[in-house]
Order: C-alpha cells, then structure tokens, then sequence
C-alpha cells in the first residue's frame, strides 16, 4: 500500500485519495466512515476533482479524464512515453483550475529523471522543471502567488517556493523554503492552510509539520506511522486533516499495524482551503 495524493471534494463531502502501486482510486466518506476503491488498471499517482465532472488523473500513461460513476476514461496525453521506466507521482491544482503533477522514476536506483508539468484547461501539457529524484509537495499559498513543491529523495530533502505568475501559470525562480535536514521526515505532500501555513508530511520521520510563510516549524505531530505521505484538510468546516500513509518498506522491527492507512487529525485549531477543481 503506498497511500497518497488526498484530495478534499467540497461539494461531495467526501475525500479522494490513491494507492499508487495498486492502481486504487479510493473515496472516503468521514460522516458515514465508508471508504470504496475502484481499480485504474497502473499505478495512480495523484488526482484532482474536475468542474466539469468526475477526475483529472496522473498516472504511470500520463493525464487522464476519469468518471468513477461510469468508468469512462479519456487519455489526454503521455508526456513522458519515452521514460518507460517514470510515472507521475505528487500534483495539485492552482487557483484557475490548472492540474499541476510531477514525475519520477519508479523502482530501482533512484535517478533524477523526474520533472513537473502543468496541464492547462485546454488540455496542454507543458513541462516545467526537471532533473528531480522524487516529486513532491506541491501545493499554493490562499493567494495563489507563491507555488511549493519539493523533492523527497534523502540527497536533497528540501521544499522550494516560488513566486507564481497566476495569469499565465508559470513559476518564477525557486528560492529554499524549508530544509528538511532540520527534522526526522523528509518531505513527501504538502498543503496550504488558510493562513497561509505549509503543512508537510514528513515521510520515514514519524511525523507531520506545519511551517510558517516564513519556513519556521509551528506545530509538529507525531504519527504512529513511519511513512505519511499526504495531509490535506477536509470535513464540513475544513478543519480535518486526513493522512495518508505508507505501507511497504517499513524499518524491520517496527510495529506499524496501521501503516498504509487513512487518517484524520481533528483539533488543531487550524483550517484548510477549499480545494481548485480542474477547469478542463
């Protein structure tokens, strides 16, 4: 089980999320505590609920429209055909509607063969930076003018910010937010509070982080798990904050029945914000 990329449905009141390796496109209901999967048929690394209906989805052939009511697919494009052994792993969408997803190597040695792309409402895809190990944390702040994103590989370890150009959805330089070579986790998803704060899961530390504008560590929360992967926020008044979590690969020796399971961590004082739907 390697859980990832939740996704809050505001409309439906129910949180999306995947298990990559499975192929899992999951649906959880927190009122009535149901969680049902549908199986994409190759790995799944990241969503987003679409405007016009039903899911936009990154995964081991590219971008996807996907309608879990009807099954149908739609192949948008496979940008990366030519790096067979790559698949898509963190995204998020901007505050027009983009769907941005990162790519990464899948198995073996790791190699920054990863890069980010960004697919726009008319269904282009354009690439952005590469020469990334392991994609990740993206995410943007309440204002939509400074872009995160990080890689999780234990060379590098560290989450950049940029400035963000919302008209035209391109990134401007990326500057150090956060290195994570100050605390236990390295950085896998992320996401943006409605002050503004970046909360990060910090995967194979234990432990999920909430960082200030201005990189400073305001909160940190132990897990029973050694691998999160994903916070996002959710429940009626955005004040959840959903978990997922590795399974496989665990340190020998350590007890982690939960582990590759869903989360939800209530009374943090904190909210989040509504998620942007795909505009295409």
């Amino acid at each position: 089980m390697i859980g990832e990329g939740a996704v809050w449905d505001d409309r439906a009141q129910v949180l999306w999320w995947v298990d990559i390796s499975a192929g899992l496109i999951h649906r959880y209901d927190p009122v009535t505590r149901e969680n049902t999967a549908q199986e994409f048929g190759e790995p799944v690394g990241c969503l987003a609920v679409r405007e016009a209906g039903g899911l936009v989805l990154a995964t081991k052939s590219g971008f996807w429209l996907y309608d879990p009511d009807s099954g149908r697919r739609d192949h948008i494009s496979d940008p990366e055909a030519h790096l067979p052994d790559n698949r898509f792993n963190d995204g998020a969408t901007d505050a027009q509607g983009r769907f941005w997803a990162g790519s990464m190597k899948d198995g073996g040695a790791p190699q920054p063969m990863g890069r980010f792309y960004c697919l726009d409402a008319d269904r282009i895809v354009h690439p952005w930076k590469s020469g990334i190990y392991t994609t990740n944390g993206l995410a943007f702040s309440p204002d939509g003018q400074t872009m995160y994103f990080s890689d999780s590989n234990a060379r590098v370890r560290t989450v950049w910010a940029c400035d963000y150009d919302t008209a035209t959805g391109t990134p401007g330089p990326a500057r150090v937010f956060f290195d994570t070579r100050n605390v236990a986790g390295r950085p896998d998803g992320g996401t943006v509070d409605s002050e503004g704060c970046y909360w990060m899961a910090g995967v194979s530390g234990w432990q999920v982080y909430r960082i200030s504008p201005e990189g400073e560590i305001l909160l940190t929360i132990d897990m029973p798990v050694e691998k999160p992967t994903k916070p996002m926020f959710g429940g009626k008044d955005l004040d959840i904050l959903f978990v997922t979590s590795i399974g496989a690969d665990l340190t020998e020796g350590t007890d982690q029945p939960q582990a590759g399971g869903l989360f939800a961590i209530t009374g943090l004082g904190a909210t989040g914000l509504p998620q942007k739907r795909f505009a295409g």
